[in-house]
């Protein structure tokens, strides 16, 4: 499913105008990012929880030439699925 599979099955199943679902959708996106980059995580009961993770940075190498590089510590999104979603899986 793409974003725009999502929109259109939920603008059928609450009964909203396509226009009006990619908006809520949009929100959506919009907000949990906002609340990522400030620090925040975003619980979502029943669903699960989205968190920022910082990466470690370390020593690389370029595969094509074999020169050694810094990779720089990053911070990354990471969700965690909850227990009914789980178990709604299996």
């Amino acid at each position: 499913m793409n974003k725009n599979d999502l929109i259109a099955q939920l603008a059928d199943h609450a009964g909203l105008q396509k226009n009006d679902a990619a908006k809520a959708v949009e929100g959506v996106f919009d907000l949990i990012a906002a609340a990522l980059k400030r620090g925040d995580e975003v619980r979502l009961t029943g669903f699960g929880v989205f968190v920022v993770a910082t990466r470690a940075g370390g020593k690389g190498r370029n595969p094509q030439t074999g020169e050694e590089i810094t990779i720089k510590p990053s911070k990354q999104p990471r969700f965690r699925p909850g227990k009914q979603l789980k178990d709604s899986l299996n």
